[in-house]
């Protein structure tokens, strides 16, 4: 559920904005590196609590969001052996209730479940009030036709740096849940190949729908894991025709036409004037 709410942020910026991000695996990873370093107490002024972890991977989460937008250089400094180098960060405690016992702390599997399932829910409705609002007309509109938008009197950038940085807030809380739940944090969660499998994900549940891509998201794993074992190093390639496939055949993807809610009739005659 992690990752399906990493594929709903993709969803919200691609399926509404019209804006594809090849990069969206940086903001999952800068949440989960967050919560990590704090939560193993490697930031003494911030503390190590999770909530503190969780506000500190939304801030630098929407830090990075917005730097991207306004395309300003970011400079690599020295890894610090703090940071796990190319091993990543080991040993991250788990989630833990602070009024409970000791020895019964740490939650069960099944309150992690519904722990994530209500932040699934949360993102969800979030995204989906935006995406229902006047701000999510907007951004449609600037999907559709961004030259028309614009004449229009909008700040079609403004628009569309503002959804870029929801997608990354929504992304770095999906990094900061994972890596809590899973105790470790490494540098494959920021490179390429995650960023990679987020858009098969999305593309194969349905960018357009925000419960489509989610569901992309737990489909997908769940075959990734199955052609693996079945396929050993082919399953790469299995994944990539599936992924062909489903663009080519199904562009809306497997979910997205069935899911898709009725649009209200005060959408089909509006303007982004009106």
């Amino acid at each position: 559920m992690a990752y399906g709410i990493f594929a709903m942020a993709l969803a919200f910026i691609w399926g509404q904005a019209g804006i594809l991000s090849f990069g969206q695996a940086i903001f999952f990873g800068i949440g989960g590196y967050c919560m990590g370093l704090v939560t193993l107490g490697q930031l003494p002024l911030v503390g190590d609590s999770t909530f503190a972890g969780l506000l500190l991977a939304l801030a630098r989460t929407r830090l990075g969001g917005r730097l991207f937008c306004h395309r300003y250089p970011v400079r690599g400094r020295h890894r610090r052996d703090t940071r796990g180098g190319f091993n990543g960060l080991l040993g991250i405690p788990p989630f833990l209730v602070p009024w409970r016992t000791e020895a019964d702390a740490y939650l069960t599997p099944t309150e992690i479940y519904f722990l994530m399932l209500a932040a699934s829910l949360v993102v969800y409705l979030v995204l989906s009030y935006i995406i229902w609002s006047p701000v999510g007309t907007v951004l449609a509109a600037i999907r559709d036709n961004d030259q028309r938008t614009a004449f229009f009197g909008y700040n079609i950038v403004s628009y569309k740096v503002g959804a870029f940085v929801v997608s990354a807030l929504v992304s770095g809380l999906a990094g900061a849940l994972f890596v809590k739940q899973f105790g470790f944090a490494a540098p494959s969660l920021i490179g390429f190949g995650l960023s990679a499998e987020v858009l098969i994900w999305v593309a194969v549940g349905g960018r357009n729908v925000l419960l489509a891509a989610f569901l992309g998201a737990l489909l997908v794993r769940s075959v990734e894991g199955e052609l693996s074992d079945r396929l050993g190093d082919y399953w790469l390639l299995a994944l990539g025709m599936l992924f062909v496939l489903t663009v080519v055949l199904m562009p809306t993807g497997l979910f997205g036409r069935i899911l898709m809610p009725p649009v209200p009739k005060r959408l089909h005659s509006a303007r982004p004037g009106g």
